[in-house]
């Protein structure tokens, strides 16, 4: 009886111990979130590794669509309307694709971001494609990484890079003008409260 309740701890123990823990998985997801102008904008993608193959016109053939990360398909989204490299995307959900070219790539944001990789990209879902240039890194990137890089409060850039290949998407909100008024008077506003509570 002791052996059979000593057993049944270890099991338990074992069980929990698992619950905890997980296979490393070959490509991580990352999910990236950041402050935007009055919204926030995130990404959700896989983390391929260099680990060594040739990238670009080889694993990721030029020409062609590709998921921009690995596994399902790379989701950006917008809590307000923006200027995508010159183009305006509503706020919301979408499947990010790159078309790749040595010297530059198609950036591609698709209605559908629930998909497998791009095996069923249908390019009648795209909202819109920008082409940026592509720069060569002075170090390797061994994994593929998305960041957002603020250049002031209302604009930054979306830094795609892997291997020795970087490009960027410049973005702004959509209605700049307007969202530079809003935030004018949300100032105001704080001030107003900051002072009113100075004096109390």
């Amino acid at each position: 009886m002791k052996k059979l309740l000593v057993a049944l701890c270890i099991s338990v123990s074992a069980f929990s111990f698992a619950q905890d823990y997980s296979v490393p998985a070959a490509s991580p997801r990352q999910k990236v979130e950041q402050q935007f102008s009055m919204s926030k904008i995130s990404i959700d993608y896989g983390r391929p590794g260099v680990k060594g193959r040739k990238i670009f016109g080889e694993l990721v053939p030029y020409g062609q669509v590709w998921r921009a990360g690995a596994n399902s398909s790379t989701k950006i989204t917008f809590g307000q309307a923006v200027n995508f490299g010159g183009k305006t995307v509503p706020a919301g959900t979408y499947g990010l694709f790159i078309v790749p070219t040595e010297k530059e790539w198609k950036v591609i944001l698709n209605k559908d971001f629930q998909q497998w990789g791009a095996y069923t990209y249908d390019p009648k879902q795209d909202v819109v494609d920008v082409t940026v240039p592509v720069n060569k890194l002075a170090d390797k990137q061994e994994w593929f990484e998305i960041t957002l890089n603020p250049t002031d409060e209302n604009s930054g850039n979306l830094v795609i890079k892997w291997d020795m290949a970087q490009a960027e998407v410049p973005l702004k909100p959509s209605k700049l003008d307007t969202v530079i008024k809003i935030s004018d008077k949300l100032k105001e506003i704080k001030k107003i409260e900051s002072d009113s509570t100075k004096k109390s």
